[in-house]
């Protein structure tokens, strides 16, 4: 299957802290499509995971999406979250992870590449990732891509969850996108 298949995959939420943000190029779009994904995540019933770079200086999740969290955040001092203490959170017996977060160029693109390396299906959510700097994100995209991670957007995950107009969450997701 070439599309995302919501019964496999987890959305892996990589870094999005308050102390962040602020620094972040389009972040304020980084934060609204994450948001939009973690809904459509909670309505569909995709596992959802939580990342978060050294707390005590970056600061805790960005309270925009913290009303989207049920799960424990994993916090760590790695850029590369599959090398963690708890990395098999991120695992999770999914066999696609749809990842976003920040920084493009390093914890998204660190882990990203540790979940290619670990044989993970990854789609990098382009529209959901951020650096302080448009060319290092621009240039961990073209990294991610070469390596084998598929650049997708927002809409492009939430219509390949939702998979038809019969889907018996199409109306609530779809408004998510109006």
């Amino acid at each position: 299957m070439l599309t995302i298949d919501p019964t496999t995959c987890a959305l892996a939420v990589i870094d999005i802290q308050s102390r962040l943000m602020p620094a972040i190029a389009n972040g304020a779009q980084v934060i609204d499509n994450t948001a939009r994904l973690l809904k459509a995540a909670r309505l569909l019933e995709i596992p959802r995971i939580f990342t978060e770079q050294n707390p005590a200086g970056l600061g805790h999740t960005d309270p925009q999406l913290t009303a989207e969290m049920n799960e424990p955040v994993m916090q760590k001092m790695t850029f590369d979250a599959c090398r963690a203490v708890d990395a098999k959170k991120l695992m999770a017996g999914r066999e696609q992870l749809v990842v976003m977060g920040c920084e493009a160029h390093v914890c998204v693109m660190q882990t990203v590449l540790g979940l290619l390396d670990a044989g993970k299906k990854v789609y990098v959510v382009s529209d959901a990732v951020g650096s302080r700097l448009p060319e290092n994100r621009l240039a961990a995209l073209q990294r991610m891509a070469a390596h084998g991670a598929e650049l997708v957007t927002t809409e492009m995950v939430i219509f390949e969850w939702l998979g038809s107009a019969e889907h018996p969450q199409f109306r609530d997701v779809l408004q998510l996108v109006k």
